[in-house]
């Protein structure tokens, strides 16, 4: 099966290299990497272009004016640009186990998409691990906040992994799909602006529409390097289209991804 692995990022170069080298160590190379630029600054893309004669990895540098936090916007334009049957999302800062990749793809599942978790890396380990450029984390790591997330076992995975339809926890951080689930919801909507709920609409919908989610714990592992976190200004507003579409238990965005397909 083709991927397409989608990142995430706003000026946020020396966390994005270390993605970038972590995706050059999976046991399964995704068939290529968009990175959703949501208007980042010119060391950003000098960055990308840099990587990119050093690696075998086909990397398309998608990227969008800067007007404020668009991730629904950035995230539909990749996706639009993408080749594969298959979509992984996650951010441009956080650090791939190298059995990421693999673990998304063997726990694809037609009528389903993923939701996997994350590890909390403590502001002093992510200084660490950027100032050494180090992306070797395990679950004996110092920095570490939710450790248990760092067991990586297909045994655990088989008993605690589980098939659900609520929308608690919802991240497109560490998400996957197929690529034809997301066109027939017409993806992201456009109209979420700011930081919040355009993941957990966007999985509205796919519940919606008949995809359900498939929690998978203890695969998928990422290492989450800490950062600020995002003003919450547009949560009120973004709140209020999530309530409209749990209202009318939508299954389409009239603003979505099809204005750039």
């Amino acid at each position: 099966m083709l991927v397409s692995l989608i990142i995430t990022t706003y000026n946020r170069p020396d966390a994005l290299f270390l993605v970038l080298k972590s995706v050059e160590s999976q046991s399964i190379l995704p068939e290529e990497i968009i990175i959703a630029d949501d208007g980042s600054n010119n060391i950003t893309k000098e960055l990308i272009d840099s990587f990119k004669l050093q690696t075998s990895l086909k990397i398309i540098h998608s990227w969008q004016k800067n007007d404020g936090f668009r991730a629904a916007k950035s995230r539909n334009k990749a996706i639009a640009q993408s080749s594969s049957d298959y979509i992984i999302l996650i951010d441009g800062d956080t650090i791939l186990h190298p059995e990421f990749v693999q673990d998304h793809i063997s726990n694809s599942e037609k009528g389903y998409f993923i939701q996997g978790n994350r590890v909390l890396l403590t502001e002093k380990a992510t200084r660490s691990s950027i100032e050494s450029m180090s992306i070797n984390f395990t679950f004996f790591s110092n920095g570490i906040k939710n450790r248990k997330n760092a067991i990586h076992s297909a045994l655990l995975s088989n008993l605690f992994s589980k098939k659900i339809s609520y929308l608690s926890g919802i991240k497109t951080c560490n998400m996957s799909f197929f690529k034809k689930d997301c066109i027939n919801i017409n993806g992201f909507d456009n109209n979420f602006e700011g930081w919040g709920r355009e993941d957990s609409e966007f999985a509205l919908r796919l519940l919606n529409s008949g995809i359900n989610r498939n929690n998978l714990r203890f695969n998928a592992i990422q290492f989450h390097l800490w950062h600020l976190e995002n003003t919450r200004i547009s949560l009120l507003n973004n709140d209020l289209i999530l309530k409209s579409s749990l209202d009318s238990q939508s299954k389409w965005c009239n603003n979505g991804i099809d204005k750039y397909l």
